[in-house]
């Protein structure tokens, strides 16, 4: 739906298409394939954003806990996202409609504690298996278009059916991840929307299966599913809502 104000150019449009193929490819003949389409992963070699943490040798980012460790840092974030979702679940309503401005909010209500960069708009290019993400340049144009075309008509996310409110829900998500606003958090953020839509419509949040068995499946299922909803394919990613809605709505063994 917005895939064409975002700045791929027909290559790079190709390559979204067989990506799924590519992701499935060894890591030596993945690398091969995309790197044509490598860039820096970086704009500017400066700043916050593209500085990793002294003493963490490159695997951490710059943050006001001063952690090296990737596990401590990931249990960090983790923890921190549980304590403002209660808060935001206790602000919002069924009637919220989300903005551009209220995704950044709770970015920075997120991860203010961790990053000084949170809430704010990526100033790095990201790319990950020789795929990039549209240039950090155009992330603001982008969220205000994902506002006024997307935002504006999936939420509040009203009740209706579990096939019809999964649709809303993968809409929303995929093109959230296809702007990649953020330096990181970005399929957290993403994800937190998708529970509090699903909230706003009369559902418990998407059980995502991330862990414990078969999750190794579903996050490949889930992955297939965004890329193909990169390219307004949403159908796939939608029955993955639906069924992760009903997987919680199901009653313990």
């Amino acid at each position: 739906m917005l895939a064409r104000h975002y700045g791929f150019t027909d290559e790079e449009l190709e390559f979204i298409i067989h990506y799924d193929i590519k992701y499935r490819m060894g890591k030596e003949d993945a690398n091969n394939e995309g790197r044509r389409m490598k860039i820096s992963r970086y704009r500017e070699l400066s700043g916050a954003q593209a500085t990793s943490q002294p003493g963490s040798h490159g695997r951490v980012l710059l943050n006001r806990l001063g952690l090296t460790s990737k596990r401590a840092l990931d249990l960090a974030e983790a923890q921190a996202l549980a304590r403002v979702q209660e808060t935001y679940y206790a602000r919002l309503t069924a009637k919220t409609r989300f903005t551009a401005a209220l995704v950044r909010q709770m970015h920075q209500d997120w991860l203010s504690d961790i990053y000084e960069w949170a809430g704010e708009y990526r100033q790095v290019e990201l790319e990950k298996n020789g795929f990039r993400w549209p240039p950090a340049e155009r992330v603001a144009d982008n969220m205000l278009d994902f506002e006024r075309d997307i935002l504006r008509q999936y939420t509040p996310c009203n009740p209706a059916s579990p096939d019809r409110v999964a649709m809303s829900l993968a809409i929303v998500h995929a093109e959230l991840l296809l702007i990649h606003p953020f330096r990181d958090g970005n399929g957290r953020i993403a994800r937190w929307l998708a529970d509090i839509m699903a909230a706003q419509a009369g559902y418990p949040a998407p059980a995502y299966g991330f862990s414990g068995r078969g999750s190794k499946k579903r996050r490949a299922d889930y992955l297939l599913a965004v890329q193909q909803g990169y390219l307004e394919n949403y159908w796939l990613l939608a029955r993955f809502f639906e069924e992760a809605i009903l997987r919680r709505r199901e009653p313990d063994d």
